[in-house]
């Protein structure tokens, strides 16, 4: 029988996608659920909204919740927490890194160490030096997935992805699609998603 599977679509200015992104995969392993890495951009799609930028930007009750919120929950799951600045950060470059690489052996490694430098210790993830370093301490060749970040099929591929988000009826991050396309949103949601990819391979 084949193994379920669970569309993880994240975010890399996204603060609930960093804490998912450091459980998914053992959270996913142990249940024995398969994962796609599904990085897109949230911006484009903010955009058709009217927004220039986060809602906890443009909020600023929502955002200052948010940010309380993220130091309760970093503290319980012993998380480090420092807040970016700016924020939302220009994932751009990292999202592409992760879409050409989506399917390597590497992926969540590297998703997880993005997330680490951007929101553990407030580094600039739009600098490639920084993902180039995060490359080679995971033994992955950085200047070739820097210059497959350029290539126009990775740039068009990504694009897609967006679009397809869209399509999904996904508006925000963390994500998670099954298999029969039904959508479930937030960090607090990992769980229910696992158990409804679970259930269809029942």
């Amino acid at each position: 029988m084949e193994r379920p599977r669970l569309g993880f679509w994240f975010e890399f200015a996204s603060t609930y996608s960093y804490l998912t992104a450091m459980r998914i995969e053992t959270v996913a392993a142990d249940r024995g659920v398969d994962l796609d890495w599904r990085p897109f951009l949230l911006g484009p799609i903010f955009a058709r909204q009217g927004w220039s930028t986060s809602p906890f930007n443009l909020y600023p009750a929502k955002g200052r919740y948010m940010w309380r919120d993220m130091e309760r929950l970093c503290e319980t799951l012993g998380l480090p927490l420092v807040m970016p600045d700016p924020f939302p950060q220009n994932g751009l470059m990292a999202a592409r890194i992760a879409h050409a690489g989506r399917k390597d052996p590497w992926i969540g490694a590297f998703v997880r160490a993005v997330y680490m430098a951007e929101f553990g210790e407030g580094r600039d993830i739009s600098d490639p030096a920084l993902l180039a370093g995060l490359l080679t301490d995971l033994g992955v060749d950085a200047p070739v997935l820097l210059a497959a970040a350029e290539k126009p099929e990775v740039k068009i591929g990504l694009r897609a992805a967006v679009s397809e988000a869209e399509t999904l009826g996904i508006f925000g991050a963390p994500s998670f699609v099954t298999a029969d396309g039904e959508l479930f949103w937030g960090n607090d949601r990992l769980e229910d998603a696992l158990d409804w990819a679970l259930r269809l391979t029942d």
